[in-house]
């Protein structure tokens, strides 16, 4: 399923947002509106990597690129996660100086704003949350969209309670915990995409499973040299060495095989090289790759 269009239609109603939340921060001296307005605009930057990410992942394979482009939407989902911690740094830069000489915020302006945020994050949000499930790409751009809804939420709250308190300290309070917010909705996306960057087995691969079932295979004394790894945010490819003496080539077995890693186990371009002896084979011993 293409998702061009929540990409577009996200990246556009963000880009304006930006603007108006940056204008508006600067004529009510809020430091909370500016730090979403940077934060907002780290995620259109976001949201154009992981739109190209998608479009280069459904070009076909050619020259060099014998897998095609999937894996430009991990590197898209590593860049985004990094972009947003360098936003946090700026972020905390400014609120921290601002917190010990706090000056006066124009509520109600900050207020009207952030609602308005809500709203885009929000909808925004929405587009991606079908597909965040099931591709890490999609779910970056849904996580910075629900985590920015969150924060206007924050300032809200925050320009709310200057109203009635007159504590002017609470607009870059919020700002240091909309980047706290960042940090935690951004480490877990950090995480997997450096892990499937360093092609580790994809979450929801059972790589144990797999083996037994390829060890539970008529005639099958051995497997070795397996290899599990994402050839894009929603693709796994599978490499295997299965030893069967005296059996021979089977090309019904593989076609078996090819069918019930890819419904059981969703890794859809697996090869698997058939052995009569194991002990023969280089790649045989588990320490070697």
């Amino acid at each position: 399923m293409s998702y061009d269009r929540s990409f577009a239609l996200g990246a556009l109603l963000n880009i304006g947002f930006v603007a108006v939340e940056a204008g508006y921060g600067l004529v009510a001296n809020s430091t909370a509106l500016l730090a979403d307005a940077g934060h907002n605009l780290s995620d259109v930057m976001g949201l154009l990597l992981a739109w190209g990410a998608a479009w280069l992942g459904r070009r076909l394979p050619q020259g060099r690129y014998t897998y095609g482009f999937g894996n430009a939407s991990v590197l898209a989902s590593l860049l985004n996660a990094m972009i947003l911690l360098i936003a946090v740094g700026a972020i905390l830069l400014e609120a921290t100086d601002r917190l010990f000489s706090p000056e006066p915020v124009a509520e109600t302006t900050v207020m009207v704003v952030a609602i308005i945020g809500i709203v885009i994050n929000a909808w925004t949000a929405w587009l991606f949350m079908g597909g965040q499930k099931h591709d890490i790409n999609l779910r970056g751009a849904y996580l910075h969209m629900a985590a920015d809804t969150a924060v206007s939420v924050g300032v809200v709250v925050a320009a709310l309670a200057i109203r009635f308190t007159g504590w002017l300290w609470l607009d870059p309070a919020t700002s240091i915990v909309i980047a706290l917010v960042i940090v935690v909705g951004t480490w877990g996306l950090l995480r997997d995409s450096a892990r499937m960057a360093m092609d580790a087995v994809p979450d929801g691969i059972d790589r144990a499973g797999v083996e037994r079932y390829l060890a539970g295979l008529p005639g099958v004394a051995a497997v070795h040299d397996l290899h599990i790894w994402p050839i894009s945010t929603t693709e796994t490819a599978l490499t295997a060495h299965l030893v069967r003496p005296g059996m021979g080539q089977d090309d019904g077995l593989l076609r078996e095989i090819a069918g019930t890693l890819r419904e059981r186990f969703g890794i859809r371009h697996a090869t698997v090289q058939i052995e009569q002896d194991g002990s023969c084979c280089e790649l045989a011993p588990a320490d070697v790759v």
